[in-house]
């Protein structure tokens, strides 16, 4: 299961001109609302804390294993400028070709569901403290212009649409398909009739094995996608096979 450190904004002195509520506030609300949509997607992660600073985070970061890290952030212009920029800007820190790869992904992904597809852009970085300096690939989103109108309320309009679009992009960067969450998520028991359940990192009867779940043993259920369900058990996530699991 592939694992990331998610870094929501931890600016809360940014305010968005529409209501005077924080960069911090509404970053952390796309990633509460990403939240089901990586368990649907067996994709694990640790989240930093608004009371942390960049520095902070990236040593968190850092001192674990993790497969990407993502910041997710909402821009503003220069005060020359204040107001006039518009669009999603996704950064790579230069020769980090695996947080390129996300960008890319991401980029496409957002020109879906941003107003204005050509003002989706994937930029390097040579000073983004959190691309330049975590030791995972990474990316940094700048979901759109808070100091612009139009953008704040887009933001604000639109957070489900958002999270969603960020976990897709994940789950192409990760070679996973695609699932919506179960709302709430649902619970199950293992029913094979006496022999363990394999718990497999793909949703495939070739998927890598990641563990056997005695039977009788209960599951979170998250989602489900083409016979299987994507489940946790032991805090371990996986999929098993839909047939060997009774929803109760």
């Amino acid at each position: 299961m592939p694992k990331i450190y998610l870094s929501p904004s931890m600016q809360e002195y940014n305010l968005y001109v529409t209501n005077g509520q924080s960069e911090e506030y509404y970053m952390n609300l796309i990633a509460d609302a990403m939240i089901p949509y990586l368990l649907a997607n067996t994709i694990s992660y640790t989240r930093n804390k608004p009371s942390m600073n960049v520095s902070q985070a990236i040593q968190q970061s850092n001192a674990g294993n993790y497969d990407f890290h993502l910041a997710i952030h909402s821009n503003a212009s220069p005060e020359s400028k204040a107001g006039q920029r518009t669009g999603t800007e996704i950064y790579y820190y230069p020769g980090d070709e695996w947080g390129r790869k996300f960008a890319e992904i991401a980029v496409q992904n957002f020109r879906v569901i941003y107003p204005n597809p050509d003002n989706v852009r994937a930029l390097p970085s040579l000073t983004l403290a959190e691309v330049k300096k975590t030791t995972a690939p990474s990316a940094l989103i700048e979901v759109a212009y808070h100091d612009n109108v139009e953008d704040a309320f887009w933001i604000q309009d639109n957070i489900e649409t958002i999270a969603r679009t960020i976990v897709l992009s994940l789950t192409e960067y990760f070679g996973l398909p695609f699932a919506a969450p179960f709302i709430p998520p649902k619970n199950g028991i293992v029913s094979t009739g006496g022999s363990n359940l394999n718990m497999r990192a793909y949703p495939h009867i070739s998927g890598r094995w990641i563990a056997s779940i005695p039977n009788n043993s209960e599951l979170v259920i998250y989602s489900k996608i083409n016979g299987w369900y994507a489940v946790g058990w032991n805090n371990l996530l996986g999929y098993v096979s839909s047939e060997y699991v009774n929803i109760i």
